[in-house]
C-alpha cells in the first residue's frame, strides 16, 4: 500500500499512539533520570576531584559514547536474526543499571572510565532493539510522533536527573558519591517496568532465523538510507559531548553544585521541542526540517564560542537543546522510513556505528582543541562542521533530485 494511503487510513481511523510507546518512553525517562544525576556532575567530578584534563574528559566521553553506538550494530543485527527485540533491550537496561554503583565507588579516572564503558555498552545493547521495537509497534504515519514522544519523555528524565543532583549536592555539601548512590534507584525501576510493562508484538511470519548481514540483504539498504547515514555522521562531528557545555559554564564561573543547571536548561528545551517537531516531521519535508535543525546547531556553537557566561552561554545551551529536539527523533524516523522492515534493527545498528565513530573523533578533537587552543576555538570548529553538514545535506538532495530526473 502506498505510504499516502497508509497515512490516510491511519488518520481516518483516528489512530492513537500505542500504549507500549508510552511505556518505552517512561522506561527511557527513568533510566535518564539515573544517568543524568551522574553525568551532569561527572565532568566536574573528574576535573575537580580526580584532577583529569579536558582532553581526558573528552576521550572518556568519546570512547564511552561511541562504544554505545558501535554496540548497537551487534544488538540490532541480533534483534533481526532472532526476530526478538525486548530481551536484548532488557539486557541493555540491566547492564546500565549495574554500572551505577560503580560510579559511587570510583576513586580514580580509570574506575570512572570502566563504569562509563559498562553503562554505555548497556545503552548500545538496548538502543537499536528498542528503536526497532518502537517502529514495529507504530503505524508508519505516526512514527515521527512516536519517536518524538519517546524522545520527549526520555528528555524529561534528562532534566529531572540534573535537578535532583543539584538538590542533593546542596543538601549533602557537594558529596558527589552520595548522589551517585541515589541514582541506582530509578535505574532499577526502569528495568522492572520494561520487563513487566512492555509486551513485544507476535511475529507470525518469523519462521527460520536468517543472517541479516548477508550481502544480498545489505544491498536492500538503498541509497536513501545511506544518505541519511552519511549526513548524520557529518552532523555528529558538530555535536560533540555535552560534557563540554558543562565545562564551558564552569569556566564562566558557575558553582560546582549548580553545574547540572546546564543540562537542565538544555533538556527542558529538548523535551518541549521533541514531540512537536516529531509531529511536524510527519507533515513536512524531512530534509528541510533537518537543515533547519543544523542551522540551529551552528548558531548554538557560535554563541558558545563567543562567550562563556550570561545570555550568550545560556542562549547557546538553549539552542543546543532545540536542535536536539528538532533532529534526534527525526533521524530515527528517517532510518525507519528508508530501511526494510526485516532489516530495521540492522539499519539502526549500522547507522549508529557510523555515528559512533564520528562521535569518538568529535569528542577527542574537541578536548584536544580545548587544551591547546581554548574553549572558543572548540565551539567555532563545531560550527564549521555544522556548515559542512548543511552543505552535505544540500548536495544529497540535489543528487537525489538529479537521479529522479534521469
Amino acid at each position: 500500500m502506498p505510504r499516502q494511503d497508509v497515512q490516510g487510513a491511519a488518520r481516518a481511523a483516528g489512530a492513537q499512539i500505542p500504549r507500549a510507546v508510552w511505556m518505552l518512553g517512561i522506561v527511557s525517562m527513568l533510566m535518564d533520570i539515573s544517568s543524568e544525576m551522574i553525568h551532569s556532575l561527572l565532568p566536574v567530578f573528574l576535573v575537580t576531584t580526580l584532577s583529569a584534563s579536558a582532553f581526558l574528559v573528552g576521550l572518556i566521553e568519546g570512547v564511552a559514547e561511541s562504544t554505545a553506538l558501535i554496540v548497537k550494530v551487534f544488538s540490532g543485527v541480533l534483534s533481526d536474526y532472532w526476530r526478538r527485540r525486548k530481551s536484548l533491550a532488557v539486557l541493555g537496561y540491566g547492564m546500565a543499571a549495574l554500572s551505577k554503583p560503580l560510579f559511587a565507588l570510583a576513586s580514580s579516572a580509570g574506575l570512572v572510565f570502566g563504569a562509563r564503558l559498562l553503562d554505555r555498552i548497556g545503552k548500545g545493547m538496548r538502543g537499536a532493539p528498542r528503536d526497532a521495537l518502537l517502529a514495529d509497534i507504530t503505524p508508519p504515519d505516526m512514527r515521527g510522533s512516536a519517536f518524538g514522544l519517546r524522545q520527549s519523555l526520555d528528555t524529561v528524565g534528562a532534566f529531572l536527573g540534573p535537578l535532583a543532583a543539584i538538590g542533593l549536592m546542596l543538601l549533602w555539601a557537594n558529596d558527589f558519591q552520595a548522589v551517585f548512590w541515589v541514582a541506582v534507584v530509578p535505574a532499577a525501576l526502569s528495568v522492572a517496568l520494561l520487563f513487566f510493562g512492555v509486551q513485544e508484538p507476535d511475529r507470525a511470519e518469523a519462521a527460520a532465523a536468517v543472517n541479516p548481514i548477508r550481502r544480498e540483504n545489505l544491498r536492500r539498504l538503498g541509497a536513501d538510507y545511506w544518505r541519511v547515514v552519511a549526513i548524520a555522521a557529518v552532523f555528529t562531528l558538530a555535536r560533540f559531548s555535552e560534557a563540554f557545555l558543562v565545562l564551558r559554564a564552569q569556566q564562566g564561573g558557575l558553582a560546582v553544585a549548580f553545574a547540572p543547571l546546564v543540562l537542565i536548561a538544555m533538556n527542558v528545551v529538548y523535551a518541549l521541542a521533541a514531540y512537536p517537531f516529531g509531529r511536524l516531521a510527519d507533515r513536512m519535508s524531512n530534509a528541510v526540517l533537518l537543515a533547519l535543525g543544523l542551522a540551529v546547531l551552528v548558531a548554538a556553537d557560535l554563541a558558545l564560542a563567543y562567550r562563556n557566561a550570561g545570555m550568550w552561554l545560556w542562549g547557546g545551551i538553549a539552542l543546543w537543546g532545540l536542535h536536539m529536539g528538532m533532529t534526534q527523533g527525526l533521524l530515527a524516523a528517517m532510518v525507519a522510513h528508508t530501511a526494510p522492515d526485516d532489516l530495521r534493527g540492522t539499519a539502526y545498528g549500522v547507522f549508529n556505528l557510523v555515528s559512533g565513530i564520528a562521535l569518538l573523533v568529535a569528542s577527542a578533537v574537541a578536548g584536544l582543541l580545548w587544551d591547546r587552543l581554548g574553549a572558543s576555538f572548540t565551539f567555532a570548529a563545531g560550527a564549521g562542521f555544522g556548515v559542512l553538514a548543511l552543505l552535505a545535506l544540500a548536495s544529497a538532495r540535489l543528487f537525489a533530485r538529479a537521479a529522479r530526473t534521469n
